[in-house]
């Protein structure tokens, strides 16, 4: 719990500026609280799932090994690889401003964990940056109208990549610590826990990536108003929870955008020998689009009950009860961020389960 609480002094700096105490600084400062939500959810699943691992790790050396006989080295060049990459990635993405500074340091930090851990989780990583992004400022123009807290360029500071890689940068680290560094084929009899690990992974930013897409495409794509998920009714663009065909039908690509990523990267980086003693890995791409769609789900089920709604005089939707806001959903228990993480932790967990009972067999 230590580590994200002195992150959080670290990126103070976004709350409070020089000029001290201004009209800006103390509409952050209010939003404060909320912005804790997600942070204290890591903090408390990060213990628990590390004392699960330990566990774990303690039984399988008492019962006699582990599957991973060479989990210890990491080649020179990997760590090369995996520091310039990334500190690539972060540089393009401050000079195109789709994250602020405290958001590229904390990118960095995922980005570097998941290519140490595997390529293919570093893949995915940059499938979900590069298509999200472009997502989020498709017709910006029109987003304008009916979000309050529209940002030009949909800059995402260190909360939002907190809440969207926060539970893969965990895995990643699991992964690494049980599994070892590199790249691993989808193959449940032989590597169970690699293989629950990377298709976790994979459904984490499958998530978050349909998600953005359903709400980024979705709400500009669809002509009519959505469906309110939990009761069907029409409800204004930009309401959480609101749903429509094409959301769905974009949330789906979405995820299969992250699953081409990572099926290629498997495809080109494992050894043809553990490919071919392997399953198909084609369902990849197609668990990839899976979790889009239930994350995208998840997140709507979740934001149309636990996240508040309403429609201010211009127009706007808000996500704070006040005089002049008509309620349209939800009751104010979680933020925007913390129903991202949410989802993407309860993805990560549920398509593992569906991919060991589903995998096809060698």
């Amino acid at each position: 719990m230590i580590i994200p609480l002195l992150f959080i002094v670290i990126c103070k700096t976004d709350y409070i500026s020089k000029e001290a105490m201004s009209t800006e600084t103390k509409e952050k400062l209010k939003k404060w609280p909320n912005d804790l939500m997600p942070v204290l959810i890591c903090a408390m699943s990060i213990p628990l799932a590390m004392f699960m691992w330990v566990g774990n790790v303690t039984f399988l050396k008492l019962a006699g090994g582990s599957e991973y006989e060479d989990n210890s080295a990491i080649a020179p060049t990997r760590w090369l690889f995996s520091t310039f990459a990334p500190l690539a990635l972060m540089v393009y993405a401050l000079r195109k401003k789709s994250v602020n500074k405290s958001g590229a340091i904390l990118g960095l930090l995922v980005a570097i964990t998941t290519s140490i851990a595997s390529h293919a989780f570093f893949a995915s990583l940059v499938l979900f940056f590069f298509t999200s992004s472009k997502a989020t400022k498709f017709r910006s123009n029109l987003k304008r109208k009916f979000e309050d807290d529209f940002k030009e360029g949909g800059q995402r500071n260190w909360v939002q990549v907190l809440c969207n890689g926060g539970m893969a940068t965990q895995l990643s680290l699991l992964y690494l610590l049980d599994c070892g560094s590199g790249e691993r084929p989808i193959n449940f009899s032989q590597f169970y826990r690699s293989s629950w690990l990377g298709i976790a992974i994979l459904g984490s930013f499958a998530c978050c990536n349909g998600d953005t897409w359903a709400s980024e495409l979705g709400s500009v794509l669809s002509k009519k108003d959505p469906y309110l998920i939990t009761t069907r009714r029409r409800v204004p663009k930009g309401t959480n929870g609101g749903v429509s065909i094409i959301g769905l039908v974009v949330s789906f690509l979405g995820g299969l955008a992250v699953g081409i990523g990572y099926y290629l990267t498997i495809l080109y980086t494992v050894d043809i020998k553990t490919l071919n003693t392997s399953p198909s890995q084609w369902p990849i791409v197609l668990f990839g689009g899976i979790a889009g769609l239930l994350g995208s789900v998840i997140d709507s089920i979740l934001g149309a009950t636990l996240q508040y709604s309403g429609i201010d005089e211009n127009g706007k939707i808000v996500d704070k009860p006040n005089r002049n806001v008509r309620h349209i959903s939800g009751i104010g228990i979680l933020d925007n961020h913390s129903v991202n993480l949410i989802s993407s932790i309860l993805t990560a967990v549920i398509i593992p389960m569906l991919a060991i009972h589903c995998w096809p067999e060698i």
